[in-house]
């Protein structure tokens, strides 16, 4: 019973709040309006009035046109002013200090006046990085693929509602087939908005991301022997229906993000592949503990999976409560 309930404290251990260390990326975009003149918008985790000590280091070229101009927006430090960088900053490096002793990532976005579009990662390995005015093929789609990957390994919502419907099917061919409805679904959705086909405000959806989780954990709790809810007649159906809303949500990350003008098709493609790559690895953790803690130990599943699907409710109808609030104020 101890292996389970340290099962089961890791698992929903991932909806707390990272406390000793910071795990949101920052954000850089540099936006060249001319030769050598850029507007900057630098965005640091903060929590109240503390933010995370990353500072932006330009080339000894680049001096100040304006000031910056701080605020705290959405739990995170923003600074935005302009700065030019004689000669401009193709072939420039800048660096990101403070950043090799933290776990974030940096997120970097150069849009060049010729209407090129860079997109970096700086990480604590490597906090700097050579602006190079183009990115290759190969580039962009390591660059995006990596950035799909984080994002559902830091989506716990998403995580959570892939756990839940695990936990509320049986038959294996069945999970496959409900994995894959829900994989399709947001596919589509994600493809549909980054293009700018589909359009949804991000708030209500990701409050609605909430329902969706609290809603498979509600059919959990209320399983019967001998009795077959919707959810479980018809898993994938309930997987497709809300894969569309995730899909909404993935696109708002991407939106932030931006695709490379001259890329579009494989920055979209590896971002999509790089979301199913995580949602991959979480399936196949999540079962190896889960075979690990049966092999342990001698168990009955059926208290295990109650107690995480209250746990997945909780955190749920935790997040739909703060995302309305959001949403309505």
């Amino acid at each position: 019973m101890t292996r389970l309930l340290a099962l089961l404290l890791i698992v929903l251990g991932l909806v707390r709040p990272a406390a000793a260390h910071e795990l949101r990326p920052a954000y850089l975009e540099l936006a060249e309006s001319k030769p050598g003149h850029f507007a900057v918008l630098w965005k640091v985790p903060a929590a109240g009035d503390r933010r995370l000590g990353l500072y932006l280091k330009l080339p000894a070229s680049c001096r100040n046109i304006t000031e910056p101009v701080a605020a705290i927006e959405n739990a995170a430090h923003f600074e935005r002013w302009q700065v030019s960088c004689e000669g401009g900053l193709k072939g420039q490096v800048i660096t990101i200090d403070g950043l090799s002793s933290t776990l974030t990532d940096v997120l970097a976005r150069i849009s060049w006046a010729d209407g090129a579009v860079e997109v970096k990662r700086l990480t604590p390995e490597q906090p700097s990085l050579v602006l190079e005015g183009a990115q290759t093929g190969w580039e962009v789609a390591r660059t995006y693929f990596m950035l799909g990957v984080e994002h559902i390994l830091g989506g716990i919502d998403h995580l959570l509602f892939v756990l839940a419907l695990m936990l509320l099917i049986r038959d294996p061919w069945m999970l496959v087939k409900t994995i894959t409805a829900f994989t399709l679904a947001h596919s589509i959705t994600l493809t549909g908005a980054a293009l700018g086909y589909l359009s949804l405000p991000q708030a209500p959806v990701e409050a609605v991301i909430a329902l969706s989780i609290a809603f498979v954990a509600r059919e959990l709790v209320l399983m019967k022997p001998g009795e077959r809810r919707l959810s479980e007649a018809y898993p994938w159906t309930v997987a497709f229906a809300f894969g569309l809303l995730h899909g909404f949500g993935f696109a708002g990350a991407l939106e932030e993000i931006g695709l490379p003008h001259a890329d579009v098709a494989l920055a979209l493609l590896t971002f999509n592949l790089g979301v199913e790559a995580g949602q991959l690895v979480f399936v196949a953790v999540m079962i190896i503990l889960y075979r690990a803690a049966a092999a342990m130990t001698s168990f009955s599943p059926a208290p295990l999976r109650t107690a995480m699907a209250y746990g997945i409710g909780a955190a749920a109808v935790y997040w739909l409560l703060t995302r309305l609030g959001a949403f309505v104020t």
